[in-house]
């Protein structure tokens, strides 16, 4: 009978060992998920600033007038165009904004096909923006075309910045739609960002696209210079519609936070000013509509997603 409080003892002995083991493996393996982590983010933020030094003579002189690089791709079945460039804002203010999925609707409100987005943020594990998309000039939401993106910040640290927006299908038979944002912190503080604007399509959706680009698509061009068309000199067809599209969402992210440093009730007509102008820039791949048909319809579209926003809160 007095062996029982000692076996009892070494029971609670036992117990505590192995709990405080199981702790202890938990904890080594959290951390050194962390540390890979850690590794893998200034890994990324390194390649980063590498491409900022590889392009610094792009950069600084091009055809853009502004420190910008933009270049494209095309495949058998994927078409995407990828934008380089330095922006003026802290890296502490891009980190901020592009963090929350209701900035990105924001942002994305600027574009000319984009005709309402909406964040929903709960739970913010498994965030998503509902995007429709359209025509150039006024349309209802019910003919416009969704894209259900989903919105995942893939890396935020003090050096660099990683968002990826998904939209597994989208018009015209189009799928995987891809918008990735990346961004390091520059001297002077400036920031340097990579933005990549990416889709697929299948037969059919090539159909549908090339259907498009030989009627209401004709003639529009892309930014890339080539030496095969001696009409335009630039590049055409899909890569000229995805480098279009890109350089429109990049000049959107310039509005937005150009935008910040005015007083919060003028930011929404700062950002359609400042994003017409700068499309402006570009007339021979960009001009689709007036300065009023933009403003006027924008406006308006901005409005209703305000509006059904609230609605759906």
């Amino acid at each position: 009978m007095e062996k029982t409080p000692n076996l009892v003892l070494r029971k609670i002995l036992l117990l505590t060992i192995s709990v405080s083991a199981a702790f202890f493996t938990a904890t080594v393996s959290c951390a050194f998920a962390q540390t890979t982590l850690s590794q893998d983010n200034e890994s990324k933020a390194s390649a980063l600033l590498e491409k900022h030094a590889a392009l610094e003579p792009q950069l600084t002189q091009n055809q853009y007038r502004r420190p910008l690089f933009l270049e494209s791709m095309e495949t058998a079945d994927t078409v995407s165009s990828t934008v380089y460039a330095v922006l003026d804002s802290p890296f502490s203010t891009i980190s901020a904004t592009f963090k929350k999925p209701d900035h990105w609707c924001e942002v994305l409100i600027l574009h000319l096909n984009t005709k309402y987005c909406q964040a929903n943020t709960a739970p913010a594990s498994s965030s998503r923006l509902t995007v429709n998309i359209g025509k150039k000039t006024p349309q209802s939401l019910a003919e416009a075309s969704l894209l259900d993106f989903s919105y995942r910040v893939t890396a935020s640290a003090p050096n660099y910045l990683a968002v990826q927006l998904h939209a597994e299908k989208g018009p015209l038979n189009t799928s995987n739609y891809q918008i990735v944002l990346q961004a390091v912190p520059l001297s002077e503080g400036k920031t340097f960002i990579n933005l990549r604007y990416s889709y697929g399509y299948g037969l059919t959706g090539r159909l549908a696209m090339q259907a498009y680009l030989s009627t209401m698509g004709r003639g529009k061009i892309g930014f890339t210079k080539i030496a095969s068309d001696p009409k335009s000199g630039y590049v055409g067809g899909m890569l000229g519609a995805v480098e279009r599209n890109t350089m429109r969402y990049y000049l959107a992210i310039e509005a937005y936070l150009k935008s910040l440093k005015q007083p919060s009730s003028q930011q929404f007509n700062s950002r359609l000013q400042y994003w017409f102008d700068a499309t402006e820039e570009y007339s021979k791949q960009l001009h689709e509509v007036d300065r009023s048909d933009y403003l006027a319809m924008k406006k308006a579209e901005y409005q209703r997603q305000q509006a059904v926003t609230a609605t759906v809160e």
